[in-house]
């Protein structure tokens, strides 16, 4: 056998080397996460409020891709609770998803649980939260993902990062305002403020102290880490006369584009890079609603300060416009400027063609002037998914009931699709607004090559709903407004550079349609990250057969899995 050339014997030494130590640099993070109810003062008020390590928002996690993850959450608040990473595959490993009742029982007061998980394949901006009830409102924290050591960005090297978490603030427990949506049967109560990392700003009362600044220096680019965590808000963001370059969605990498304004959905972040080549001076970060539902909603603004260094003493602070509450046509044009900078694992052809309708509902009752009957015309809200409202298990996870074998806990026969057709974003007929109730799944064999369209409907309002499919990236090859046509739109589709995403807003009255390979076995939740919508049932979940042997087998699960 020929023996390699010098040259090309070095350069492979290299390469092995190379690749050897991007494991050996890999780290593990171990940490500890105590839930705990702190005093937080906001808006002249001050609550104990459920916080981590007694910081709201909670701490920021820096990690490369590959490091791996130990966290111990120890519970000393009054509420179960459990924790969801999102965004992150947790290949083989449902156990660590998080979203309670689903793959793992609650964290009990007084009991703790430690998350064990490796980041496999992703780099970017992801983000962790409570995923039990509407704890979210204030435990959440961003889940920074560097690449490899030695792995570049595939845009030049911002000078450095700010984090900038988006979230809601209630004047009251949060817990409180679902408790009482809960009984009455009517939408909650919206909140009194959005948030930057957990300051209102300047235009709220008792606020403009704790307003944040950010110091930047003429000249550089800084690279902005925006994460939507507010609980049912999709929002409007931007910064008073600079443009913005997304780089990146949903730990995803984006062709670049320049804009004047990103529209950020609960659940999703984005990237952009900033440079400061304005006039030094004082410049507003901003963020407001985009609101497609005819429903009420917190009409107010948050605000963070953009400061240059060298900025005069006295300056007029600079402030950005921002879209409509309603501007549904700004929403379509930036999100159908977004392209992916590959394509690995797109399915072109598909073994599993499925179609979802979400939406809105209305419950009947038989004494429509009850107190527990408070919504439009006497009834209670619900929400649905191809007519079939999502009960959450009380007594056993999915994940743990199918391990271990148990029925009773869920059924297999999620509809694939509507159990009545209809015109979904047309005048529906009242008899189709009252879903029914279940706690199924769609199973799905391993590898399978699954085209998801998401239709929204009319019935009660039509709404942009930002989906999220837990353990899977997919792509978003398309969406439109109307209702799907199975014959004309797939031609319409993007297979070239869609992209990747793991929450995907479906337009307000339109459809979206996605794809993945189901390569990840296990139970993975897919639902709005609209909370309120989440409570009322808009859930279902993907039963993802094992396949064959270890590696396409989920794991055991961990001896330390809280009991149900």
């Amino acid at each position: 056998m020929a023996s390699l050339p010098p040259i090309l014997l070095s350069f492979s030494i290299l390469i092995c080397i190379s690749f050897l130590s991007s494991f050996a640099s890999a780290e593990l993070h171990v940490r500890e996460f105590v839930i705990e109810a702190r005093p937080v003062k906001r808006l002249c008020r001050t609550h104990q409020t459920i916080t981590v390590n007694g910081q709201f928002p909670g701490p920021t996690l820096e990690v490369r891709n590959g490091d791996s993850l130990a966290i111990t959450v120890v519970n000393k608040a009054r509420y179960n609770i459990s924790i969801h990473w999102h965004g992150i595959r947790q290949l083989r490993n449902p156990w660590a998803d998080g979203p309670e009742f689903i793959t793992q029982c609650p964290i009990r007061p007084g009991q703790s649980y430690t998350y064990r998980f490796t980041i496999e394949g992703q780099e970017g901006t992801l983000w962790w939260h409570a995923h039990s009830r509407w704890l979210r409102a204030t435990v959440y924290g961003a889940l920074i993902i560097y690449p490899r050591l030695g792995s570049p960005y595939p845009f030049p090297m911002p000078k450095r990062d700010i984090p900038i978490l988006l979230g809601e603030w209630w004047d009251r427990n949060p817990m409180d305002v679902l408790r009482q949506a809960q009984f009455t049967g009517a939408a909650p109560n919206v909140s009194d403020a959005y948030t930057i990392n957990g300051q209102p700003g300047d235009l709220y009362r008792c606020s403009r102290r704790g307003t944040l600044r950010f110091p930047v220096f003429p000249g550089e680019t800084v690279q902005l880490r925006l994460i939507n965590a507010a609980m049912n808000q999709e929002l409007f963001f931007a910064v008073a006369n600079h443009r913005l370059t997304v780089v990146e969605v949903d730990s995803a990498y984006t062709k670049p584009f320049t804009t004047n304004v990103v529209m950020i959905a609960p659940g999703q972040t984005t990237n952009v890079l900033l440079t400061a080549n304005q006039r030094p001076g004082r410049y507003y970060i901003a963020a407001r609603a985009y609101n497609s539902a005819n429903a009420p909603f917190d009409n107010t603004t948050t605000t963070a300060i953009l400061e240059y260094v060298n900025a005069p003493r006295r300056t007029a602070h600079v402030f950005p416009r921002l879209p409509g509450f309603n501007d549904t046509a700004t929403v379509t044009a930036f999100t159908n400027r977004l392209r992916s900078v590959r394509r690995e694992g797109l399915p072109l052809e598909i073994d599993e063609n499925l179609f979802f309708t979400v939406g809105l509902g209305l419950i009947n009752c038989s004494n429509p002037n009850s107190p527990r009957c408070q919504g439009p015309n006497g009834t209670r809200f619900a929400a649905s998914m191809n007519n079939v409202s999502f009960v959450l298990p009380s007594r056993n996870s999915l994940m743990q009931a199918y391990y271990q074998g148990k029925r009773g806990v869920f059924t297999t026969d999620f509809p694939p699709v509507p159990p009545v057709k209809f015109d979904y974003t047309g005048n529906v007929s009242r008899g189709l607004w009252q879903p029914s109730r279940g706690t199924k799944v769609y199973k799905l064999k391993y590898k399978a090559k699954v085209q998801i369209v998401l239709q929204d409907t009319s019935i009660v309002t039509a709404e942009n709903h930002p989906m999220h499919l837990h353990g899977y990236q997919f792509y978003v090859v398309g969406s439109g407004f109307g209702n799907f046509d199975p014959k004309r739109d797939p031609a319409k589709f993007n297979l070239v550079d869609p992209p990747e995403r793991n929450t995907i807003g479906t337009p307000p009255g339109g459809w979206v349609a996605m794809r993945f390979i189901a390569d990840n076995p296990g139970i993975w939740f897919m639902h709005c990250h609209i909370d309120s919508h989440l409570g009322w049932g808009l859930a279902m979940a993907l039963l993802v057969e094992n396949g064959k042997g270890e590696l396409q087998t989920v794991q055991p699960p961990p001896l330390d899995l809280p009991r149900c």
